[in-house]
């Protein structure tokens, strides 16, 4: 038993490393953006828009502007639609019925999801930032946390503990969305029973309810899947729909139910003031504060922020890396100072600039702190608070800091999610803090088990726990690690895979004469070098070096053993170096490719193409000249109509690379 745990806990380490590590990447790619938001300068009013309208935070609109945005009138059910319909006001049967038609794999037409959307954004933005929930009223209430688009997980919650009514109510505590299949569903069902027990159904808001997570996480590719030339609509409607969403719940004024935890600077008070419909993202709000775009004027003689392309990658590189830092230290700290511009500073007139009432509604700093903190932070065993290194945003939180927060606000104890658990369940500082999460079989089927928590009005949390998987629930425990484990190490070698070439760099460091040969702690310290995971690699060693000779790795060997392993016929066709690169940077590629896509078609023209790839040529280490980019733009649109789908975007980078 003992060394069944200590596999399960080696695999658990592994998966929750590489996806903070993913958590990372994101961020840094995002503090990228914000890097040339203030640095590049536009030679042109076109380049200026264009720079505006992909790195800019989009607007939320007032009432008024989303009926007329996003008419839900104008979208057409055709006879031929077999599908679930709604009808407003909604009624139990509604829900009833729709359940079933997800079951049986129907989707909901267009048109109801934009009018369902619409009437969730009017209902929700009506709530106060930190909902007020009595047990007075319900016989119980039951606490969902991460549900992540798994809508087996939700089919199973309500089967176990039953559907929302004015007997049993609910609180879902964010991350509805991204990752699973079925982000849709679940927002769809969970905004039907809002609408029909708007005081038994409660929902929370959580990191991942924000757009820009939302373009690395999956929620706008199943959009744009599934819902095709209306994506864009729905999109744009759902970005103004997550800002409406409660940070909180109250429960009897003793029980806080918050997505990621808190800080030792939290204060509900405060919390409770800040206008939260104004913050699409957490992740880029600085930006509605920026520099003009306006171009040098070079006869002038004016001092003026130096153009992207004319820094070397080694300015860059440091300068993406500094911002990466000023992120981390933002977003866990709440000591921090940031410059803004001034008023005057912005584009005027036809410029696209911000108007003086949306400068007015900015959220200043240390109200984005309070809302970051709540929604990306983590509990820990140690004292203090400190940065979540781990994550990149939110930060460490311990026992002292919790028995401070809920003496100050008269609170009994906190429960969160925004962790996975490999029960469901966790409970941490004297059970004072409750961390639940409900997506089971997260990392891969029999990773974890999901679950939710029961109170009724003694406020004594009962836990179930439960595992969608028909497969994994008939496994023995060591059937299920060892499954759980094969998948483990199996995307920790795609990690490996991605990274062989600063592997390789890493490992001949220290074989100093050329031996081919290096020790078992020399592999070790060099592979977290490289990935910098955390990881027990002399444990994991069993399972990742198979062969020693005599006593030390031949790692040329050891590199090529993983890369035959990770190529499939697919990769086999492309030169080495190449499909390293597309494959390290795949992720970083489709968040671009997606935030250039502003329609949400799922595809960009071949003007924004060029344009794009002077801004971000940089950053992927790519050289690259104006002709052959327009070159490269024309022989990569294969069909010839004028535009590029991500298909074709990872073939130019592929090309690219095949010609530096």
């Amino acid at each position: 038993m003992a060394r069944l745990e200590m596999r399960r806990r080696c695999t658990w380490r592994i998966f929750q490393s590489i996806e903070y590590s993913g958590e990372q990447d994101h961020l840094k790619l995002n503090s990228f953006f914000d890097y040339l938001m203030k640095n590049f300068t536009p030679r042109s009013n076109r380049d200026k828009e264009f720079l505006h309208r992909i790195l800019s935070e989009p607007e939320n609109l007032n009432e008024s502007r989303i009926d007329r945005a996003f008419a839900y009138q104008s979208v057409v059910v055709p006879d031929s639609y077999m599908g679930p319909r709604l009808s407003f006001p909604l009624f139990p049967d509604d829900a009833a019925a729709l359940l079933e038609a997800f079951k049986q794999k129907q989707q909901l037409h267009a048109h109801y999801v934009l009018r369902l959307f619409h009437e969730a954004r009017k209902h929700l933005s009506q709530l106060p930032n930190i909902n007020n929930v009595s047990t007075c009223y319900s016989e119980e209430i039951t606490v969902c946390g991460d549900l992540h688009g798994q809508l087996a997980d939700l089919f199973l919650i309500f089967y176990k503990n039953g559907l929302p009514s004015p007997q049993k109510a609910y609180v879902f505590n964010g991350d509805f969305v991204d990752r699973g299949k079925y982000s849709m569903e679940i927002l769809i069902i969970l905004f039907v029973f809002l609408l029909i027990y708007p005081k038994e159904v409660h929902l929370n808001r959580g990191n991942h309810e924000d757009y820009i997570v939302n373009l690395r996480y999956g929620l706008n590719k199943e959009i744009a899947r599934k819902y095709k030339e209306h994506s864009g609509k729905i999109l744009k409607l759902l970005q103004n729909v997550f800002s409406c969403l409660p940070l909180a719940t109250l429960v009897d004024q003793k029980v806080l139910i918050v997505h990621g935890g808190i800080s030792d600077t939290t204060d509900l008070d405060r919390l409770a003031k800040i206008d939260r419909r104004q913050i699409l993202s957490v992740l880029t709000q600085k930006r509605k504060l920026t520099r003009s775009f306006d171009p040098v004027d070079v006869e002038s003689g004016k001092s003026s922020p130096k153009p992207v392309d004319s820094l070397n990658k080694a300015d860059i590189s440091k300068r993406v890396q500094e911002e990466l830092d000023t992120c981390r230290t933002r977003a866990g700290s709440s000591e921090y100072t940031e410059l803004r511009a001034s008023a005057t500073s912005f584009p005027t007139g036809s410029d696209m600039s911000l108007s003086s009432n949306e400068l007015l509604a900015s959220i200043d700093d240390e109200e984005i702190q309070q809302v970051l903190d709540i929604l990306w932070s983590d509990p820990i065993p140690q004292e203090g608070c400190k940065v979540n290194e781990d994550r990149g945003g939110g930060c460490y939180f311990g026992p002292n800091v919790t028995e401070a927060f809920l003496q100050k606000h008269n609170l009994q104890f906190i429960i969160r999610s925004h962790e996975c658990k490999p029960e469901g369940y966790d409970i941490c500082h004297d059970r004072k803090v409750i961390t639940v999460f409900s997506a089971s079989n997260y990392y891969t089927v029999g990773s974890n088990r999901g679950a939710y928590v029961k109170m009724g009005r003694d406020l004594i949390p009962h836990f179930i726990q439960y595992q969608a998987s028909k497969t994994s629930r008939r496994l023995t425990m060591t059937q299920r690690i060892s499954r759980v484990e094969v998948s483990a190490y199996q995307v920790l070698k795609e990690k490996i895979f991605a990274h062989r070439s600063d592997l390789t760099t890493a490992f001949r460091r220290y074989d100093k004469k050329n031996t081919g040969l290096i020790t078992l702690n020399e592999w070790a310290n060099a592979v977290e070098s490289v990935l910098q995971l955390g990881l027990p690699w002399r444990m994991l060693r069993p399972q990742l070096v198979l062969h020693l000779t005599n006593g030390k790795l031949e790692y040329k060997t050891w590199l090529k053993d993983i890369v035959t392993e990770q190529r499939s016929a697919v990769q086999e066709r492309l030169q080495s170096s190449l499909l390293e690169n597309i494959y390290r940077n795949l992720s970083s590629l489709e968040t671009i490719f997606n935030i250039i896509d502003t329609d949400h078609s799922g595809l960009i023209s071949l003007e924004e193409f060029h344009q794009t790839w002077k801004l971000f040529s940089a950053h992927m280490n790519i050289d690259i000249s104006d002709e052959s980019i327009n070159d490269l733009a024309r022989s990569i649109d294969f069909n010839k109509d004028g535009n590029i789908d991500f298909n074709e975007f990872i073939e130019a980078f592929r090309l690219v690379s095949q010609s530096t």
